[in-house]
Order: structure tokens, then sequence, then C-alpha cells
């Protein structure tokens, strides 16, 4: 392998990498802090609170199920996608490289928590008023933050090169 490919991968890694352990270190600061107090609902803001939940659906708790079989096949089907992430963001170059790392970094997050815990923590309650979003965690936040690069990318890409064409 050459020293340029060989650099590229290890800095992918450490961007995956880091995700995931800002993201592990935010929750089992969390947990730990429901093992000492029993629960976790902390009032931050007066449109922020940190409030735990465990998540057996897909993103901010859609899709929850209790039965196993459906739980597993979601499971599967997130590992599938995860793989073609990592497949994408290796064959993808700059801005639109490192949005899909910031989407896998968060995959494999939540991943780890499906396996290890058979559900996912999620803590981060935004809200305004009585109004409150779906209740997210850090790797939510990553994916999240990818998923939106990406379709910016596609948009401001797509017009940059039809100006061009012009």
């Amino acid at each position: 392998m050459d020293k340029v490919k060989f650099n590229k991968i290890l800095i992918d890694s450490i961007i995956v990498l880091t995700i995931f352990l800002i993201d592990r270190f935010s929750k089992i600061y969390i947990i730990k802090m429901a093992e000492l107090g029993n629960v976790v609902d902390i009032y931050l803001t007066p449109f922020l609170n940190f409030y735990l939940i465990w998540n057996k659906g897909i993103a901010f708790g859609l899709f929850s199920f209790n039965e196993k079989f459906i739980y597993n096949i979601i499971t599967s089907l997130i590992i599938i996608v995860s793989i073609i992430v990592l497949m994408m963001a290796a064959k993808s170059e700059g801005f639109k490289r490192v949005s899909l790392l910031f989407v896998l970094g968060g995959a494999i997050g939540n991943l780890f928590d499906r396996v290890y815990y058979s559900a996912v923590p999620d803590f981060i309650d935004f809200h305004i008023r009585d109004f409150h979003w779906f209740i997210f965690n850090v790797a939510d936040m990553f994916i999240t933050l990818g998923i939106i690069c990406l379709i910016l990318g596609e948009i401001f890409v797509k017009n940059i090169k039809y100006e061009k064409n012009d």
C-alpha cells in the first residue's frame, strides 16, 4: 500500500474513531449518572434538557419494537447500510468523503449500543416550550450533520456544474 493511501485510511479511521469515542464517552457519562441517581432529568437551559431514554427503534426512536426478531432485522439492516456507507466513503473524495465518515462514525456508535445494550441510550432533549423534538444522542447528531452536508454538497455541486456548462 502506498503512503498516500495509507495516510488517507489513517485520517479516515481517526475521524470515525473520534466520533465513536465522543459518542461513547457522552453515553457512558449519562448512563453512570442514571445509575447513581436512578434517573437522568437535568434541565440545562429553557430549551435543552438531558433526559435518558432507551431507544429500541431506529433514528429518533422511530419504529420501536419489543419483538426480538424485528429488532434483529433492523440491526442487520443497519449493519448492511453501514457497510455500504463505508464503501461509498472509500470511493469518495473531499467534503463528500468527510460527510460519509460522519454518518459512519455515528452509525457505528449507535450500532455498538444496539449490540451491547440491545437498545440505544438517547438523552438530548431539545424543546421550545411544550414542543419537544425527538430525544437523540451525539451519534445521531453526527449522522444528521453528515446527511445534511451530503444533501447540501449535492445541491451546490450540481448547481456549480450546471453553471459551468452554460
